[in-house]
This record gives structure tokens, C-alpha cells and sequence, in this order.
């Protein structure tokens, strides 16, 4: 691929805040209790960190100005080398990436990863500051929002494969079930089938219980390069693979039912990792699940299904947290909350976690060695995956 990888990466520490909708503590604080939590559980501290990279969105969701620069000093950047990345939902994933290139270049021996949002904040709604995105001219006198545009996007994908709502709806039931045992979690819950398909519908096929919540939170991870995270870290987990693809934002433009940017991106972190059979040699995966019907989506983009085969592989269990690929098993977006540009950090917390045996009531059984962590954002065209490893 033409990186030029001086040094192996491992992640040592990560951390989170809880994720809560209108918390009364700023982006800063959140920011920074992520960071503490990540650092206490690295062995290292603030003066060990060389580098910061924040993941955030534009000022609007926070509602402050020059957003970066005001959430600094609460991520642990103050005097040191500073850089801020959004790609909408991608960025918690591609926040790493940018971490793992500082380190594996030979820049910096240390990164810290932080990653927030304050959806809550956003005035009058994220909705608002989501319309400003598209196109001006073709798309945006629409008035489009993400419900309606998810809701084509699920039709596509359930009209092509013949799937039917319920089996949508189980994504809804097992990830709110599996956040019910996430110390941070916004909206775990023990639903039904029924429920989900009972509660109001937003924009037809998408329903309430289908949509992950508005939420505020905070996530980092600290990385290092492999002497210092193998003397700081008796069980350091080793960035094996990273990958990324960015398709055309004319999302009308593109056949909705499959996620051509996922696969790419997924190909580029399997190349790397060195992974021929990713149904076998994936022991744990976390798809970034916004919508009930996204998780299904991605995991046939990671090549983890076939194509219009991931509901039937849900239906018999294979990605329940005791199944043959947990999937989700901290619960998600839907199960926990979606901050979105913190999102995709959470979910690689959640593989570190469950790969150092550290997820609690959450750990998946037979001791996963592999895991893998996907996001996926902007107009629907972002695909970004991290791989991480014990071996």
C-alpha cells in the first residue's frame, strides 16, 4: 500500500465517559474523563502523551466556536502537537488511524486518541445542522434529513434481499439487550420484536426503536509504540490493520442496497492484517450500527455475511454475544448511544476491552484473539476499519 511503517502500534489504555443526552458537563470535561479513565488504565500519564489527535464535529453540534481549539486543553493537549479530524460517523474510527500513523511513522512514541460529542448542544436539533451538508442546489431544498434518507437506504437494502422488517427489528432487540450490562449506556433495554415494530414510525420503514438516540460522551485510547507498550502493558493490543475508502457524496448517484466504500476499506485493513478468511479469523466485531438495519449492511460490507445473508446469520444466533461472531456485543449504538464523532472510538474501546478479557458482564466466551471496529459516516460514503490483535 505504500505506508511507510517504521514501527509496530499497540493500544495500551482506553477510557470512556457515560453516554447521557444534555449532560451538564462541557465537551472539555467529558473530554477529560475520557482521557483520565484511558491514561489510568495505560499505566502512563499526561507527560508520557506526545501527541494529541481529537475527533469532532463541526462547531454547530457542540455550539461553540472553533471547536478544536475550545476542546484542547480538556484532551490533554495543552503544548503539545495537536490535530483534529471529522469525517461525520467515521471519525472515531479514522481518529486512530490518524493516531497509529503518527506512531508507526517514527514521529511520535506516544498518541493520545480522544474523541466527543455534545449532540445535545446543537440548535435547534442535529437535524439542522445535518441539512446544511448536502448539496445546495439538488438536495438541500428537499429538506433532507439522515430518517429519511436511512429509510430509502433500508428499503433498497430489504427490497433487493427480500428481508422482512422483523428481521430488522432483531438488531434493535439483541443490541439494547446487550447494552443492558454497559456501565455507560444511554438506552439499554429489553424490547421485543413487537415493540420495535409498534413504536412511532419516523420515516417508513425506519421506527423509533430502529434509530439510536441523540447522545453526549467521550472516548480515548492511548496508543505506543511497541518497546514502550510492551514495558507499560503486560497484555498491549497491536493495531494489525487499518483501512479506509471515501465514495462520491452523490449518494443518489449510488445503488443503496450494498456498501461498496465498507468493503474497499475493509480489504485495504485485511491486506494489512494479513487476513485471507475474515468469518474465521475474526473472533469479535464491532459494526457501527446508527440504525438498526446499518449493522446487517456492514457486516456484508466487512465480508463477514454474504450479501442479503447477515439476517438470516442474526436469526440463528451467530452474532449474539455467545454466538459464533459476537457482533455488537457492547450493545451498540442502539444499545448504548450514538455521540457520533465519539461513536467509532467507543466501539474500538469495546474491542480492546473484550481482547484483554477487561468487558465484564460483556465478554464474549473462547477468549477472542482478533477483533475488528468499523464506522462509517458522512453522506453515507465513508467507510473506515481498524483491526486489533493480541498475537
Amino acid at each position: 500500500m505504500g505506508l511507510n511503517i517504521k514501527h509496530k502500534v499497540a493500544v495500551v489504555g482506553a477510557g470512556m465517559s457515560n453516554v447521557m443526552r444534555r449532560a451538564e458537563e462541557t465537551g472539555r470535561e467529558l473530554s477529560f474523563y475520557a482521557v483520565k479513565e484511558a491514561l489510568k488504565n495505560s499505566g502512563l500519564t499526561i507527560e508520557d502523551v506526545e501527541c494529541v489527535v481529537m475527533a469532532t464535529a463541526p462547531d454547530a453540534f457542540d455550539g461553540v466556536h472553533m471547536k478544536g481549539e475550545y476542546l484542547a486543553d480538556g484532551a490533554g493537549a495543552f503544548r503539545k502537537p495537536y490535530m483534529r479530524s471529522y469525517v461525520g460517523g467515521g471519525s472515531g474510527v479514522f481518529a486512530i488511524i490518524h493516531g497509529w500513523y503518527m506512531v508507526a511513522s517514527g514521529m511520535f512514541k506516544t498518541c493520545l486518541v480522544v474523541a466527543e460529542e455534545k449532540m445535545s448542544s446543537a440548535q435547534p436539533h442535529p437535524q439542522a445542522a445535518f441539512n446544511s451538508i448536502y448539496d445546495h442546489t439538488l438536495e438541500r431544498p428537499l429538506g433532507v434529513n439522515l430518517l429519511w434518507i436511512f429509510a430509502l437506504e433500508m428499503n433498497r437494502y430489504m427490497s433487493v434481499h427480500k428481508i422482512p422488517l422483523e428481521d430488522i427489528a432483531l438488531v434493535s432487540v439483541k443490541n439494547k439487550r446487550n447494552g443492558l450490562d454497559h456501565p455507560c449506556t444511554q438506552v439499554g433495554a429489553e424490547v421485543t420484536v413487537k415493540e420495535v415494530l409498534e413504536s412511532e414510525i419516523m420515516a417508513w420503514p425506519v421506527h423509533r426503536l430502529m434509530v439510536s438516540p441523540t447522545s453526549d460522551a467521550a472516548a480515548a485510547i492511548v496508543i505506543a509504540r511497541d518497546d514502550i507498550a510492551r514495558r507499560v502493558s503486560e497484555q498491549p493490543v497491536w493495531i494489525k490493520g487499518v483501512g479506509w475508502n471515501l465514495d462520491t457524496a452523490f449518494w443518489t448517484n449510488r445503488d443503496l442496497y450494498y456498501p461498496d466504500y465498507v468493503e474497499k476499506a475493509a480489504r485495504m485493513a485485511y491486506e494489512m492484517a494479513g487476513i485471507t478468511n475474515p468469518r474465521k479469523e475474526i473472533h469479535v466485531v464491532e459494526p457501527y450500527d446508527p440504525f438498526a438495519y446499518k449493522e446487517l449492511h456492514h457486516l456484508e460490507g466487512l465480508l463477514l455475511a454474504d450479501r442479503g445473508k447477515a439476517p438470516e446469520l442474526l436469526k440463528k444466533g451467530v452474532f449474539d454475544r455467545d454466538g459464533e461472531l459476537p457482533s455488537c456485543p457492547s450493545g451498540g449504538l442502539l444499545g448504548v448511544g450514538n455521540p457520533i464523532a465519539a461513536a467509532g472510538l467507543m466501539k474500538v474501546c469495546e474491542i480492546f476491552w473484550q481482547l484483554r478479557g477487561e468487558a465484564g458482564k460483556r465478554q464474549v466466551k473462547n477468549n477472542p484473539k482478533t477483533g475488528l471496529a468499523q464506522a462509517w459516516g458522512d453522506l453515507m460514503q465513508v467507510g473506515t476499519v481498524v483491526i486489533l490483535s493480541v498475537n
